[in-house]
């Protein structure tokens, strides 16, 4: 469905607490050209909202997913953080679901096969299925075979048709690119061996909270989840937790494991005990928790705004690092624009050469950044600051100093 939602992705409840209104806004992906730059984007509502029932927490307005993931421009390769994360997974799964030569693994929301290439070379057999024929491509050329769909029921019934159900199933940081929350979960369902596993990594809606990381809502992110809400979901569809991890990843993530509900001998884990538990504490159950959420997002921008202000005031120029998603939440909910921040840097050449959404800030290589000695960069991936600050060190030869925009503007020594 495309427009505005109704009820609950998950469970039909009502949509019944605003979290963050964050305005008309782009999709956060949608980089444009310097002359598509000159017609109008399209903007939409970016709310987020709490089902009062599940208390899933969602985008109340959809986008449909072709426009936002079609030609999709994020690739996790140019992340060395995300790469050094996927291998440590790989050698734990490899270990604890004993992998091999028999085994298949199928990843969810594959991307350019960063993930899978691992496995390749223990010469365990992958399948990646993305929806993007963008990084499709990027996988197929290392190897990694990939089947351009968005996955659901359908998906999962042709390949369970041949044969080819998997002992694990992996999906990191796509739960919450699902617009069709159930038909997803139905499929990981019906694709799963019966003693199989399936690990899913999102990040964490009380480290959202705690953190005030509103620049995370943005079209691509349907829902933002709780361990609460998503054990409902899988419970729905015959599947249930037994282990979790908690993992620094993107603010603050959680891995979860889970299995079908007849799968025998499995028990909950003590760390699964331990986060609900510490839900539980933090209120996440109850709509107070959200209005105050709600108060800080707007305590985060005026924060913002007196950074921009001050250093206007002092002539210091201002660049940023990092194309990302939440970056392009963060200035358009702030409204800044070139006037403000002069150019973004970023790796990934295929956003080079192209405007951000909505504040059509210019996008370069970050080489071009230290050619400009800005006196100020703001750190808009700010999940990954350790990795660019030793990666952009030398600003500091001309007095130039890192920002991170939340949960309060900071400027580093």
């Amino acid at each position: 469905m495309v427009g505005l939602v109704s009820g609950c992705r998950a469970c039909g409840g009502q949509l019944s607490v605003t979290m963050a209104d964050l305005g008309m806004q782009p999709p956060s992906n949608a980089f444009l050209t310097a002359s598509a730059a000159a017609l109008e984007e399209k903007r939409y509502p970016l709310r987020a909202k709490v089902c009062g029932s599940c208390k899933l927490v969602q985008v109340d307005y959809d986008v449909d997913p072709q426009e936002l993931f079609g030609n999709y421009v994020y690739f996790s390769s140019y992340s060395d953080h995300w790469l050094a994360h996927a291998k440590q997974y790989c050698d734990m799964a490899a270990r604890r679901f004993a992998l091999g030569r028999e085994s298949l693994v199928v990843e969810l929301a594959s991307n350019d096969g960063y993930l899978l290439k691992n496995f390749l070379d223990m010469q365990v057999p992958v399948l990646g299925i993305d929806p993007s024929g963008t990084v499709a491509a990027a996988a197929a050329r290392i190897g990694v075979p990939t089947l351009v769909e968005f996955f659901g029921e359908k998906v999962a019934r042709k390949l369970a048709a041949q044969g080819r159900r998997p002992d694990l199933i992996i999906g990191n940081n796509v739960l919450a690119h699902v617009p069709m929350l159930n038909d997803f979960v139905a499929g990981i369902a019906i694709l799963l061996k019966p003693e199989g596993t399936v690990t899913i990594e999102f990040p964490h809606l009380l480290k959202l909270i705690e953190h005030v990381e509103f620049d995370t809502i943005y079209h691509e992110h349907y829902s933002y989840i709780s361990l609460y809400a998503i054990e409902q979901v899988f419970g729905r569809h015959g599947m249930r937790l037994y282990d979790v991890e908690v993992l620094p990843t993107h603010g603050g993530s959680l891995r979860i494991f889970a299995s079908h509900s007849s799968r025998a001998a499995v028990e909950d884990s003590a760390a699964l005990r331990d986060v609900r538990a510490q839900e539980a504490a933090a209120g996440l159950a109850e709509p107070e928790t959200y209005a105050r959420f709600a108060r800080r997002v707007e305590e985060c921008r005026e924060s913002v705004l007196e950074f921009f202000a001050l250093a206007k005031r002092q002539r210091k120029s201002v660049a940023a690092y990092g194309a990302a998603a939440k970056g392009n939440t963060l200035l358009n909910f702030c409204g800044l624009t070139r006037e403000e921040i002069s150019l973004v840097a970023d790796r990934n050449p295929h956003k080079q050469s192209k405007l951000l959404p909505g504040s059509h800030i210019p996008v370069v290589s970050p080489e071009e950044l230290m050619r400009t000695r800005p006196d100020y960069v703001l750190i808009l991936p700010w999940n990954l600051q350790d990795e660019i600050r030793a990666q952009m060190a030398g600003i500091r030869n001309w007095g130039g100093r890192f920002v991170t925009p939340v949960p309060l503007i900071r400027i580093h020594p």
